[in-house]
């Protein structure tokens, strides 16, 4: 078994003719994707700081698309239970990687949307103006805003829990099911923000749960590096910044994967020499989201423990309901 990013051998006359590319290019010993995109996030410099095993520690990688992938790296294997790992030099070579996730993110949302009865109607909105759906209910949730004491407070009567398709990490639970209150009767446009502005806070505080079981066990994080599709929406990472407390970096380069494949490249042809100076040297930062304090900190406090209970109601229900 040979470690990532060594020279797995050199393009073949064959496959370059077919690739469109230069024979004898150097082929890297390739990882799983979101892997890769971990390698292409987390090494940006942080001012004049160098980037070191232990600057790593500090940050996670948030891979947001359909579903979402949690990754942080340790120098000691940390073992936590409901994520994934430790994995030896899956991600980093001589460093260990630690896997959170949730089932869906994207695909949740998404759902959130297209299933009430306003969502295909705000879609067709959405086209004739050349913007998204999620652009409009975002347009929408800061009107809203202005009679609220800060965007977060207006779903203070309506909370998601996100465990719609299981629970991947760390309740590790696939028979887990979603769960709404504070149901209208409405079907107004109003009523679908609400509850799409509920389905990303639960999801954030889906994140902020996997991250304190990590921090439970050894991890030391507090800023987690954003990428991927739900990395778009700002909603999304205002929500996650403040819900989780941590400061949330975007990548300069969006496609987070793709860099970390040129990064293993640039490791197998010599042109760098490790993966940890490619990713110091082909990486960098774009922008910072500092989570808020305050009244707004403490407003998703209480979210947490409403997140958690809706979680113990569910398995009452459970047991209520048993044997019949």
């Amino acid at each position: 078994m040979r470690e990532v990013g060594k020279l797995a051998g050199t393009l073949t006359a064959r496959a370059a003719s077919e690739l469109g590319l230069p024979a004898g290019v150097a082929v890297a010993v390739s990882m799983i994707d979101a892997h890769a995109g971990g390698v292409g996030v987390l090494g940006f410099r942080d001012g004049q700081a160098p980037v070191t095993e232990e600057v790593l520690e500090s940050r996670l990688a948030l891979i947001c698309g359909t579903s979402s992938c949690h990754m942080a790296v340790s120098r000691e294997p940390r073992f936590v239970p409901g994520v994934w790992g430790p994995y030896f030099q899956a991600m980093i070579p001589g460093m260990w990687l630690t896997e959170g996730g949730q089932s869906a993110t994207g695909a949740l949302i998404d759902h959130t949307v297209m299933s009430h009865v306003r969502g295909r109607e705000l879609a067709a909105q959405a086209r004739q103006q050349g913007k998204t759906v999620y652009g409009l209910l975002n347009n929408r949730l800061q009107e809203l805003s202005a009679a609220a004491p800060f965007p977060s407070a207006l779903t203070r009567d309506v909370h998601v829990l996100p465990d719609h398709h299981g629970n991947r990490s760390p309740r590790a639970d696939a028979s887990l099911r979603g769960m709404v209150s504070g149901l209208q009767l409405s079907d107004s446009v109003d009523t679908l923000a609400l509850l799409y502005l509920a389905t990303i806070q639960g999801l954030a505080h889906g994140t902020r749960h996997i991250l304190a079981v990590m921090k439970d066990h050894g991890h030391r994080i507090d800023t987690l590096v954003a990428t991927g599709g739900d990395a778009k929406n700002h909603v999304f990472l205002r929500e996650h910044a403040d819900a989780t407390g941590c400061r949330i970096v975007l990548p300069r380069e969006p496609e987070a994967v793709l860099l970390g494949a040129a990064m293993l490249g640039a490791v197998a042809s010599g042109r760098q020499p490790s993966i940890l100076a490619a990713m110091a040297a082909m990486s960098d930062a774009t922008r910072v989201i500092e989570p808020a304090t305050g009244q707004v900190a403490a407003y998703h406090d209480a979210r947490y423990r409403v997140f958690h209970r809706m979680h113990e109601d569910q398995l009452a229900y459970r047991a209520m309901m048993s044997g019949h």
